[in-house]
C-alpha cells in the first residue's frame, strides 16, 4: 500500500537550493541557502517547512511541524463550522388549493424563511388535473407575492412533469 503524500516538504524533503526563510524568530525574510536553513532551524530545534514550493525562490518557515500541522486542522475546522449549510423545505400544493390550506402553509413557509431555509414551493397535479396548470402557476406567483417581505424567488414557477416548481431564498439579514 503506498504511503499518502506529505502536505508539505520538510528539512531535508526539500529539493529547492535557495529559499525564503521565514518564522516568528526571523524579523526579515532572507534568501538563503538550503543547508544554510536547515542549520538555522537545527539551531533553534525547529523544523524547516515549505510553505509556498510556487514561488521564486520557494517560501519555507522555520516552525515546530506537528504544531504547525495542528494549526492548519484546527483552521480547516473553524472554517468549516462558518460554513452555511442550505436547507431546502418543501411545501405542496394542489391546483385547487382552498384560502385555509394556503394560508396555513403560507405561515409555515415565512417561518422556514425567517430561520434561514430556502423554500421549494410547488404544485402537484395529478392525472387531468394537468389543464389546470394556469392556475397553478397563479398560486405560486401569489405565494411569491405574499413572501415578499420574507424572500425572493431564486425560481420562477417552472413545470417538471406533474409538478410546477418554484423557489424562494430567504433575504439577507441586516
Amino acid at each position: 500500500m503506498p504511503e499518502k503524500e506529505a502536505a508539505h516538504k520538510i528539512n531535508n524533503l526539500i529539493t529547492a537550493q535557495q529559499v525564503r526563510v521565514v518564522g516568528d524568530n526571523i524579523q526579515v525574510p532572507t534568501v538563503v541557502s538550503l543547508k544554510g536553513a536547515l542549520a538555522m532551524a537545527d539551531e533553534q530545534g525547529l523544523d524547516l517547512v515549505e510553505i509556498s514550493p510556487k514561488a521564486d525562490p520557494p517560501v519555507c518557515r522555520i516552525v515546530d511541524y506537528s504544531k504547525f500541522l495542528y494549526q492548519q486542522k484546527k483552521k480547516a475546522k473553524e472554517l468549516k463550522a462558518k460554513a452555511v449549510k442550505v436547507v431546502i423545505k418543501e411545501i405542496r400544493f394542489g391546483p385547487n388549493t382552498d384560502d385555509h390550506d394556503y394560508n396555513f402553509k403560507l405561515k409555515h413557509a415565512e417561518n422556514f424563511l425567517k430561520d434561514g431555509d430556502k423554500v421549494k414551493a410547488y404544485v402537484f397535479f395529478r392525472g387531468r388535473q394537468i389543464v389546470f396548470k394556469d392556475q397553478g402557476e397563479i398560486l405560486l406567483l401569489r405565494f411569491a407575492t405574499d413572501l415578499e417581505e420574507w424572500g425572493k424567488v431564486e425560481q420562477m414557477p417552472k413545470l417538471e412533469g406533474k409538478r410546477m416548481i418554484m423557489i424562494l431564498a430567504p433575504k439577507p439579514k441586516k
